[in-house]
């Protein structure tokens, strides 16, 4: 297309009487332009060009019931798409679903950074799914985040007493080979019983105990202010978004088998937002300046749970009934 000041000199030229010709030659273009321009009554329009589908179009209500079940990872639907045809790639999504998400307001704060097997920060995170009678359940998530590596420990359990708790911190010690030197928590009760009149902490004796014997220190974040320990926080919510989306299990042991699969070939190899690293690759380099775990025999008194036995002589342990003496009916015993 011409100028605009081009086209108006062709219609000032031949207003004069000017040859198609010498109009051509005066504006520098070729006749055939000259004659569109005086044939049409207006400027010329470029035709519009054919829309091209989307590769992502055959999939738009699949996406859209995703979102509306509260799925808005990118990484978790392509995932999804993939095993469904979906030819197209990550971007492609991306640009679709961006136009839906509700804009975030960011929040200042100051990031901490901590040495190699200094310190590990560790959180429950609750977990809500439909079973198969249509019920409403939920499951507690057990995560444990190494602060320096970012290397993550996952594990689904049915309740979040104090016996559960140390039971999952010694999985997770065993898993990673060693243990930090200090834990960061929350205000849990498991932990932390209160507060004396200094403002110091009451620990839970057995945790402490607990923790005395493997040789790490726990330590408490600012009440209310979950950036404290923000590694872990930022886990549970990555393990809410990516993982949990398309989980589908039968009990805790095969959510469990399937978790473990998943921090092995998907949180700790993917490249971190902030280390710009793999946490199976870093915590490699961190794995020696961590504490050697303690004897077995040290442990063992962890690995027992108290259980009061019922007037009829049989005690509970993980939704079964046992018998025993009937002399030990009504007193607590170790399982």
């Amino acid at each position: 297309m011409l100028e605009g000041g081009k086209v108006r000199q062709i219609y000032d030229l031949k207003a004069q009487g000017r040859s198609i010709r010498g109009i051509a030659r005066a504006v520098g273009a070729s006749r055939n332009t000259v004659r569109k321009y005086l044939r049409s009554p207006g400027l010329p329009q470029p035709k519009p060009r054919r829309r091209r589908v989307s590769k992502l179009a055959p999939y738009f209500e699949y996406v859209q019931q995703r979102l509306a079940q509260g799925v808005w990872n990118c990484v978790v639907l392509l995932r999804e798409l993939k095993a469904r045809g979906y030819p197209g790639g990550y971007t492609i999504l991306k640009d679709y679903v961006k136009p839906f998400r509700r804009p975030r307001q960011p929040v200042a704060t100051a990031r901490f950074e901590t040495q190699p097997g200094e310190q590990a920060q560790v959180d429950w995170g609750c977990f809500g799914y439909t079973a198969v009678d249509g019920r409403k359940r939920r499951l507690w998530a057990f995560v444990m985040v190494l602060s320096w590596s970012r290397w993550m420990y996952l594990e689904f359990v049915s309740r979040v007493d104090l016996a559960t708790f140390i039971r999952c911190h010694l999985n997770a010690f065993e898993r990673l080979g060693g243990v930090p030197r200090t834990c960061l928590y929350d205000q849990a009760k498991v932990v932390v019983l209160g507060r004396d009149g200094n403002g110091e902490p009451l620990w839970n004796p057995r945790f402490f105990d607990f923790a005395l014997r493997l040789g790490f220190m726990p330590r408490l974040c600012r009440p209310y202010r979950a950036q404290t320990k923000g590694r872990v926080e930022s886990g549970i919510k990555y393990v809410k978004n990516n993982f949990w989306p398309a989980a589908r299990f039968v009990g805790c042991q095969d959510l469990n088998l399937q978790g473990q699969q998943w921090t092995e070939a998907v949180a700790n190899q993917r490249v971190h937002g902030t280390t710009r690293q793999r946490p199976a690759d870093m915590v490699v380099k961190e794995r020696p300046y961590l504490l050697p775990l303690p004897p077995a025999a040290r442990l063992a008194p962890f690995l027992r749970e108290e259980r009061r036995v019922g007037r009829d002589g049989y005690v509970q342990w993980e939704g079964a009934w046992y018998g025993v003496p009937w002399q030990w009916a009504g007193r607590v015993v170790e399982v």
